[in-house]
């Protein structure tokens, strides 16, 4: 069979899962009266809840005797380690992009990855049914993106689609009848060429495939995704693994060959060169490396990934309330999971330092909280440090990793986003009208000035602002960057939380504990409205007489609070705190214990 294996790329939310819904219903991979969830890509519970693709996923569909392997690739740029591999295993790219929000950082950064392995993208100018949609200047800006990436005169000569991912259909010219993604479909047949690898097809051929993506399954064990560069593969036949350097890394018997067919992978008893399968029924190989017959001695060349450029420390939780609410809570326990989790992401790296502690680096404060996220709904308990970014040596200069920032805003909050930005360091390079009173803008800043800065535009741009980041380049150190104002309000006792101790401390400043909260000494129970650190006691209950006045029997009546995502208490900390998380809570606390308590401590030893 004629087999075309592409991927789909793109910005975060342009569209990218709904298109592969609508492919998969229009060539009939799907029947009608099949239930279909809606982005029916996005299986993880993660990935739904927060509306974006996190893990690369491959389908197929088949369309008048052609087969379309498609693999739907992460939008964000702290997932870019997954686009990069994906890259690898296909012979075509669809670039989507939003006909309103034109193009944007992760669109430059996927499309500069494309365009350096020599692929040749099929553009598709994507909701052009949005009331604010600007169809021919996206696609003029493409153009632009394209030559500022120098891309060859090959690549400049790419085919352009408009399309309604959501409505599913796609047309060639803004005139056309706007009916399905037939033009699509045609396009995809015509533009991406047949996979290299089908002339290698054939037993006369060794079996050769690179490891693109690893997951684990409870029935099969560690199951194997990537694209047969030669050979044929059965099921049953003995097969090696070599690693990059080429050493064998174990000898196994392959127990299952699953294959791609809409939304289900299904068992086959043989593939040849060009498909992408994965493959079950070995226990030690990962991603990159490479799965072959016993004669082969050279492994398949894998392309280097995008080293991270931000680390955390993880480490066992030993607060007061430690063990209550997760049964995974030792250090052996943690340090399995971490190292299970940076096999099958190669983005991610994990190294042990000591006491029960590990250093986690990857690309961003997202791809961080999207780990700590699952680990905590496995019933972990763990301690996490502020994220820093790590800094590297040239020629005895110390350099940091620089992103580039859009800013889209409305009008009137320019002057503070410059501002705010300015303060932490980043340099504005370009600022335009988008239409519709907004204004987009572009900074490069250091990493570092941008950690925990969320939050705070959220607040400056009343909500209506976007803020996307991207790594641009390693840049010498541009000094001391301010980081949060304001000091925190620290618990001094142990106990719960009472509306009346509360009430008391609401004019310090503003809480993140309710009435009930379980707290302890060196929990930060709130934000001190100034820049000092205060101890508090939000255990004071009211104390009871036989007097009764107005002023006495006040009502208690509490400011309604929003509690911290786990990014956001990521962000907020500083150095000298942590963030406890647990299957029921996300708790912020100093990391040693307050003066008095170490005075007490130190008189008690003394004695």
């Amino acid at each position: 069979m004629n087999i075309r294996n592409i991927a789909i790329i793109a910005h975060v939310d342009h569209g990218k899962t709904t298109l592969v819904d609508q492919l998969l219903k229009q060539s009939g991979s799907v029947r009608e009266n099949q239930h279909m969830a809606e982005r029916a890509m996005d299986s993880n519970d993660q990935e739904r809840e927060r509306g974006i693709t996190i893990l690369a996923k491959c389908t197929s569909v088949e369309w008048n005797g052609t087969r379309l392997n498609i693999v739907d690739t992460p939008g964000h740029a702290d997932f870019g380690g997954e686009v990069e591999r994906i890259l690898s295993m296909v012979d075509g790219v669809v670039l989507l992009v939003d006909a309103a929000e034109s193009v944007m950082p992760q669109t430059k950064f996927v499309l500069s990855k494309a365009l350096k392995l020599g692929l040749k993208p099929i553009v598709v100018v994507n909701k052009i049914d949005r009331s604010d949609a600007q169809p021919k200047e996206t696609l003029e800006s493409i153009f632009d993106l394209f030559l500022a990436l120098e891309a060859s005169d090959y690549q400049l000569d790419f085919h352009h689609l408009f399309a309604s991912g959501r409505s599913g259909w796609a047309v060639d010219e803004l005139e056309d009848e706007r009916k399905d993604l037939t033009p699509l479909f045609k396009r995809i047949v015509e533009d991406v060429p047949p996979p290299k690898p089908q002339a290698l097809a054939g037993d006369e051929h060794p079996f050769k495939m690179l490891v693109t993506t690893l997951e684990a399954d409870n029935f099969l064990g560690r199951i194997l995704t990537g694209r047969i560069e030669s050979g044929v593969i059965t099921t049953n036949r003995q097969i090696k693994v070599l690693n990059r350097g080429g050493e064998i890394v174990e000898k196994a018997r392959v127990t299952k060959l699953l294959a791609f067919r809409g939304l289900a992978r299904v068992p086959v008893d043989r593939a040849e060169a060009g498909d992408i399968v994965a493959i079950a029924g070995l226990e030690d190989a990962t991603v990159a490396d490479t799965l072959c017959d016993p004669s082969v001695e050279e492994p398949i060349p894998a392309h280097p990934i995008d080293p991270p450029t931000l680390a955390m420390t993880i480490s066992v939780n030993d607060s007061p309330l430690a063990g209550r609410e997760g049964d995974k809570v030792q250090s052996r326990v943690i340090r399995d999971r971490l190292f299970r989790e940076a096999e099958g992401n190669v983005a991610l790296k994990v190294k042990e330092t000591g006491e029960g502690a590990f250093e986690v680096a990857g690309r961003g404060e997202l791809q961080l909280g999207v780990l700590i996220e699952s680990m905590r709904r496995e019933g972990f308990e763990l301690s996490i440090s502020r994220p820093r970014v790590l800094f590297k040596t040239e020629d005895g200069e110390k350099l940091e990793p620089i992103e580039e920032v859009t800013v889209d805003v409305d009008d009137p909050y320019t002057g503070v986003v410059i501002e705010k930005i300015s303060n932490r360091k980043g340099e504005m390079v370009d600022m335009r009208p988008t239409g519709a009173g907004k204004t987009r803008i572009v900074f490069h800043g250091p990493a570092r000035g941008l950690i925990g800065y969320h939050g705070e535009f959220l607040t400056d741009t009343r909500g209506t602002g976007v803020m996307n980041r991207m790594f641009l380049d390693y840049a010498p150190h541009k000094g001391p960057v301010g980081g949060r104002i304001n000091g925190v309000l620290i618990s001094t006792e142990n106990g719960e939380a009472v509306a009346y101790g509360l009430w008391y401390l609401e004019e310090r400043g503003k809480l993140f504990v309710v009435p009930g909260t379980k707290v302890y000494e060196g929990m930060i129970i709130g934000q001190n409205a100034k820049d000092n650190d205060l101890d508090v006691n939000p255990t004071k209950a009211k104390q009871l007489t036989n007097i009764r006045t107005t002023s006495k029997d006040e009502a208690v009546r509490l400011t309604p609070i929003v509690p911290m995502t786990l990014e956001q208490a990521m962000a907020y900390i500083q150095d000298d705190e942590l963030v406890e998380v647990t299957p029921q809570n996300i708790r912020l606390r100093k990391r040693e214990l307050l003066p008095h308590l170490r005075k007490r401590a130190k008189q008690a030893a003394d004695a």
